[in-house]
């Protein structure tokens, strides 16, 4: 979401990020993602986490058929592109100035028949939310988006708007940092939290979320 630079690009090299396309196999479709580096930063390259959560939609980790889902910061729009090639009704969101990129993302990488699924739309967290109805979907697709600590309240109160009682988030992260931790200690506040996969060899971790029901007193 953030288009900001980011310091894991130094430790891993800019080599991959710098690369004009990457490609991916997923859901019986080859999927060909524009990258740019240059002019969107981290907003408009694939990370680890969106490839280890489009894998884990594939394995079937989330029913997905005619789900409503919304991706957040959805950058280059592969997790959504999945979600839709799987079946869901997908909402692919990012702030306003890479919403053309993530377009054409989109566009080029879903079939005609399935592009009435994927629909890409402006979402500042924490900003327009009357531009969503509450708890509108079924599913919340994060993927490395918990990593600027000035954002997190923001985007729980985003994921507050958006959940219903039965909503599902799944985030994917690296836990690179003490912020990282605090931010699932602010989110467990809200929600009941588990971890449902760990991708060894990228280190990415999948955590499940669901809104905490409040128990009355008699």
């Amino acid at each position: 979401m953030a288009l900001v630079p980011y310091d894991e690009a130094s430790e891993m090299g800019l080599q991959k990020f710098h690369k004009p396309f990457t490609t991916f196999s997923f859901a019986n479709h080859t999927i060909q993602i524009r990258q740019d580096w240059r002019q969107l930063g981290v907003a408009a390259v694939v990370w680890d986490a969106a490839v280890v959560l489009s894998t884990y939609l594939e394995m079937g980790g989330m029913e997905l058929k005619d789900c409503s889902a919304v991706e957040l910061g959805a950058g280059t729009g592969l997790v959504g592109i999945v979600a839709a090639l799987l079946g869901a009704h997908v909402t692919i969101t990012d702030r306003k100035v890479a919403l053309e990129f993530l377009k054409s993302n989109v566009q080029a990488n879903l079939p005609p028949h399935i592009q009435p699924k994927a629909v890409v739309k402006e979402l500042t967290w924490g900003q327009n939310l009357g531009d969503f109805s509450p708890g509108e979907f079924d599913l919340i697709l994060g993927a490395d988006i918990i990593y600027l600590e000035e954002t997190f309240t923001d985007l729980l109160h985003t994921l507050g708007y958006l959940c219903s009682d039965h909503s599902v988030i799944l985030l994917a992260c690296r836990i690179r940092y003490e912020r990282d931790n605090n931010f699932l200690a602010m989110l467990e506040k809200q929600f009941t939290v588990s971890k449902v996969h760990y991708d060894l060899g990228k280190d990415v971790h999948i955590y499940k979320a669901q809104r905490r029901y409040e128990r009355e007193d008699f």
